[in-house]
């Protein structure tokens, strides 16, 4: 491969993201580049090899994070379904009109080929949505999670479309790959002795493209068909989520390729801009459909009006059905060059929209809130809380055992928060006062019922963004309680420290004291005036103390 493809990739890569855009705009930017400069897709046929590759382990990597349960959901399945026919509705009778105008790249379409273009423009980007839910740590919030489901939904769209469009009749051997499910218990015993690092890594890759890719083709099916349906298989895994990351840069760097080799198709003309550009003032028409559609299922307005911002582009999957169907001659192929650009756009716009949601929202509450219907969705209505005296945000490990430790030392009502149904579900079977809800999104804090006699909130969570954004919110509350947090990094503590939070334990400097206490009390007799030697650990300045306090772990 030539040094300048790489070259130029990085550095397109690396201009888009400093002006807070995702990089794969300049992925498609450098593949125009490359263009100019003589560089040919024909010439590359690795390069279309690895993008191949991209594609696989892109459904591969959706597969292990996909909860099937969350899929059997109205505002999921039924929202998806709605919205990509009513897209296709619209679509359909504006580019025919737009052929009626003289848009020369729509004139004398047939019917399939409006269908078809509708339906590439459809779908949403599930790379722009996962990056602007991360960033903003709203992933398990109830609209990322709506969002994510509706995308996974489309994107079982477009598998479906892919495997149609083989064109092949599958093999009777076929039918074979519903003994896929039996083999799962044997699959999970090598997966558990696979351990972790490279063989992980293997493990995932071989899975994903031989027992998933190669497997299906080798029967007349789509691999990419293959590669979703074995993330499926392994998504119960305790490992999954880290075979998932440890497979993320693989993905991410093959996908580079796939949007080189949409750039390397040539050059889009000032007529493919100009349609695309008018491609993308019909966005907004699609997140007032997504808006109305969710709202029809009972999410409050501003669920639905977060969750339709973060759907409201153009998707890389478009591209992916756009880019077989030119192969296929089914569509001209300079229209690849148009819904690429019209991604890219629509991605520029995209990116400001969403961190103006709220703004938008605001100005707008009065209007929004008429389309609710009642009673609100379950998971999206006032979060009763009681009248607690202790508050656990985050009931893992560290919290569940927090829980106890209060219960058994003080009297009050302790209550414990945890965005996971299952583990809400657990608590409660053991006589834990927890209920349902995300501390890290928004409309958690919006949905919050006021607790007057709350003296004291642990931050057990395991990611720092979300405990930051904690104590933002508890802040806008007016909370004057004391609150505690725990910690992984030394950086991590003092920017906790800065925004208010009163003591906070660091997990790793703690835990050879943690030990040693332990070591004591099982084994060892020990003078007590020495014990405090092992126990101390770093704290905070109250608001009303200067001096440090001295805390020990249990």
């Amino acid at each position: 491969m030539e040094p300048a493809i790489l070259i130029v990739t990085l550095l397109c890569g690396m201009l888009v993201s400093r002006v807070g855009l995702p990089p794969l705009i300049g992925y498609l930017v450098a593949g125009f580049v490359l263009f100019t400069f003589g560089i040919e897709d024909s010439s590359l046929p690795i390069l279309q090899q690895l993008a191949d590759l991209g594609v696989t382990l892109l459904l591969f990597s959706i597969g292990l994070k996909l909860d099937i349960k969350s899929l059997f959901k109205a505002e999921v399945w039924a929202g998806s379904s709605l919205h990509l026919i009513g897209s296709i509705i619209f679509f359909v009778p504006v580019l025919k009109l737009l052929g009626f105008l003289g848009i020369e790249q729509l004139d004398g379409f047939s019917i399939n080929q409006l269908m078809l273009v509708s339906f590439a423009l459809s779908f949403s980007s599930t790379v722009f949505a996962v990056k602007v839910l991360e960033d903003s740590g709203d992933m398990q919030s109830l609209y990322g999670r709506v969002a994510i489901g509706i995308l996974i939904m489309q994107d079982i769209f477009a598998v479906i479309f892919l495997t149609i469009s083989k064109g092949n009749i599958p093999s009777v051997w076929a039918f074979g790959l519903l003994l896929l499910p039996v083999l799962r218990p044997l699959i999970y015993k090598i997966f558990d002795r696979v351990g972790h690092g490279e063989m992980l890594v293997l493990f995932g890759l071989v899975m994903a493209l031989v027992v998933g890719a190669w497997l299906f083709e080798t029967v007349g099916l789509k691999p990419d068909l293959g590669a979703l349906i074995i993330g499926i298989l392994l998504a119960g895994h305790a490992k999954s989520s880290e075979l998932a990351k440890s497979i993320y840069y693989f993905k991410e760097l093959f996908l580079v390729a796939f949007f080189l080799t949409i750039g390397l198709n040539g050059l889009p003309t000032l007529a493919d801009i100009g349609l695309a550009a008018i491609l993308v003032a019909l966005v907004p028409i699609k997140i007032v459909m997504f808006v109305y559609l969710l709202t029809r299922f009972k999410l409050r307005s501003r669920t639905s009006l977060l969750a339709s911002f973060n759907l409201g582009n153009y998707s890389e999957f478009g591209l992916i059905v756009a880019a077989v169907a030119a192969y296929k001659g089914w569509l001209p192929p300079e229209w690849l060059i148009i819904i690429a650009v019209a991604l890219s756009i629509s991605f520029l716009f995209a990116a400001p929209l969403n961190n103006s949601v709220s703004k938008i929202y605001q100005r707008y509450q009065s209007k929004l809130t008429k389309l609710e219907r009642h009673p609100l969705h379950p998971e999206d209505r006032q979060i009763r809380i009681g009248n607690p005296r202790f508050l656990i945000l985050g009931m893992g490990r560290i919290g569940s055992g927090a829980y106890d430790e209060l219960r058994a030392k003080y009297t009050g009502e302790i209550l414990g928060i945890e965005h996971k149904q299952e583990l809400v579900d657990f608590h409660r079977a053991n006589d834990r006062n927890v209920v349902q809800g995300d501390a890290s999104d928004t409309d958690f804090w919006e949905k919050l019922e006021r607790a007057p006699n709350l003296e004291l909130v642990l931050l057990a969570m395991p990611n720092h963004v979300g405990n930051l954004f904690a104590v933002q919110q508890l802040h806008k509350l007016n909370y004057e309680g004391k609150i505690s947090a725990i910690v992984q990094y030394a950086e991590d503590a003092e920017s906790l420290r800065e925004s208010g939070v009163h003591t906070v334990y660091n997990l790793y400097e703690a835990a050879g004291a943690g030990f040693v206490d332990h070591v004591i009390n099982e084994l060892l007799e020990s003078p007590p005036e020495l014990v405090p030697a092992f126990t101390t650990v770093n704290t905070a300045e109250t608001d009303d103390e200067n001096d440090a306090e001295t805390h020990h772990v249990k």
